[in-house]
């Protein structure tokens, strides 16, 4: 997806100037990073076509301003996760009524000038603001010239404007230009340089993952990837009577040439289905994968089913994800 402005419209009020220069960010959203949520890009700090996170890594999109939080599913973001204020400020401007649709099912079109969907921008003073936009229709909890605190509920994450998936889009500003907040002022290219404006008690929680699973389990059939996004694959608990035994992964960050396993092992730790995928073509924001067996006859053997699924890059461990199901009659 081409990066288009995420501006809410023109600046309408004044704000309280800031005590301090610097400022320290709490994470903008209520969730736990990589249980409840997790990364989906940063910034792009390549100012040319090509791509570039603070890493040097894939894990963004030309002109990306900002951070993608995203929660697991649909389920979880219809359940309601707040977004909340990342420093004390002022608010500037909101915008609220637009609706939680997929710009895949509406079309580019029918977003433009509202990008940002339902959103906010506040101003922290010294040159500072921040950004938070694809807020859920009807949950904004601000108004123009409100002073909050950090961790004030801003509104909860939703589906609004340009996005595709469920997500707070969170963008920093130093004096009208973005700034990355796991690298503010780095050198181009630096590959880690610049400075973490995010709260320290938050930086080994915000460590940088080239990719990771956002969903992972078992299921009694065919699993889709609406069905993952529903929750419904998650849902579904599979017992010794199923008709099938399925077990998922959806990841997030895979790169060109990633090779992926997923193994799916009996009680007695022996292998009894794989998918082995070919390396991949390209960079992919998310896939899926899955593999399984039909019920064998008289039914499965009760116990404890355990899955693997691993991501080797450049000949090296990229991700490794373990976990198990147990069948009971």
């Amino acid at each position: 997806m081409r990066a288009l402005s995420l501006s809410l419209f023109a600046l309408t009020a004044c704000a309280e100037p800031a005590l301090a220069q610097d400022i320290s960010l709490r994470l903008p959203v209520a969730c736990e990073m990589g249980r409840t949520c997790f990364i989906q890009h940063y910034v792009d700090s390549d100012p040319s076509p090509s791509v570039s996170d603070y890493r040097c890594g894939s894990m963004t999109y030309d002109g990306h301003d900002g951070t993608d939080i995203r929660v697991p599913t649909m389920a979880a973001q219809k359940a309601g996760v707040n977004v909340i204020a990342a420093a004390d400020g002022t608010v500037l401007r909101t915008r609220d009524g637009v609706a939680d649709i997929s710009v895949n099912e509406r079309g580019k079109a029918s977003v433009e000038n509202t990008e940002c969907g339902n959103g906010a921008v506040i101003d922290h003073g010294q040159g500072w603001e921040t950004q938070y936009c694809h807020m859920a229709k009807g949950s904004i909890a601000v108004k123009p010239g409100d002073t909050i605190k950090a961790g004030d509920i801003i509104g909860r994450v939703g589906l609004s404007g340009m996005t595709e998936f469920p997500h707070l889009h969170f963008t920093v500003r130093k004096d009208g230009k973005v700034a990355d907040p796991f690298a503010y002022k780095a050198p181009e290219k630096s590959c880690g340089g610049g400075t973490s404006l995010w709260q320290t008690s938050l930086r080994g929680q915000l460590a940088y993952e080239a990719g990771t699973v956002i969903n992972k389990g078992f299921a009694p059939g065919p699993v889709t990837m609406e069905g993952i996004e529903s929750g419904a694959a998650e849902r579904d608990t599979p017992t010794t009577r199923s008709p099938a035994l399925v077990t998922f992964v959806r990841a997030i960050g895979l790169k060109s040439g990633d090779e992926q396993v997923l193994t799916l092992f009996d009680p007695d730790g022996k292998p009894i289905a794989q998918n082995k995928a070919p390396p991949l073509d390209r960079n992919k924001a998310q896939i899926m994968s899955f593999t399984g067996i039909k019920q064998p006859e008289g039914g499965f053997r009760p116990g404890l089913y355990r899955a693997v699924y691993r991501v080797v890059r450049d000949g090296k461990p990229a991700i490794e994800q373990a976990f198990g199901v147990a069948l009971r009659p």
